[in-house]
């Protein structure tokens, strides 16, 4: 199937009502192909889901070697997707530093970030896979660590003050025992 045959049904985007937030929602997503799974509710984590435009991926199909039988010999079911990262000017700057040092072994000699799947026997699920997979590198990649509070601060502190008092404990436990052993020969 052409990539142009694609486009009009992968860019399906819903509008999220009072919110204002428009995110990428493919007629083939996860979330509809598996509906019982355990992914990614998509109420959770609206505000860190990036429109994604399909137009700009490179998208192509080849044998699997996952599931489907003699199917696996005949019919191109892996999905991979490519794009310049440097270039993807829709990933926030900060984001794709981030991917570029998290995925670095995902990224080519050209600069492309290169996400494949073959989980699955089906085309279209293979590509919903990966298009989840890159939302997933720029949700996790856009995340920012909790600031720590002064009360998780001094926890940690007595921890630690906890933890060498017992190390110091055992260890002279330890020392005692292996002094009894000794034979004094004077």
């Amino acid at each position: 199937m052409a990539i142009a045959g694609l486009l009009p049904r992968l860019s399906v985007f819903r509008s999220l009502g009072a919110l204002g937030i428009r995110y990428f929602q493919s007629a083939y997503s996860l979330d509809k192909l598996y509906p019982d799974s355990v992914h990614r509710s998509s109420e959770e984590n609206i505000q860190d889901l990036i429109d994604i435009p399909v137009d700009r991926l490179s998208i192509s199909y080849s044998k699997s070697s996952g599931p489907g039988g003699q199917n696996v010999n005949k019919v191109n079911t892996k999905a991979e997707i490519r794009f310049h990262l440097a270039s993807a000017d829709w990933i926030p700057e900060v984001a794709r530093q981030k991917i570029s040092v998290q995925h670095k072994n995902r990224i080519n000699r050209d600069g492309e970030l290169i996400v494949t799947s073959q989980v699955s026997r089906y085309q279209m699920r293979n590509l919903a896979d990966c298009l989840d997979k890159i939302q997933a590198m720029i949700s996790e990649a856009n995340e920012r660590p909790k600031p720590v509070s002064k009360e998780d601060v001094k926890l940690r502190q007595i921890r630690l003050e906890n933890m060498n008092r017992e190390r110091l404990r055992q260890k002279k436990i330890n020392s005692s025992v292996k002094r009894s052993r000794s034979i004094c020969l004077d």
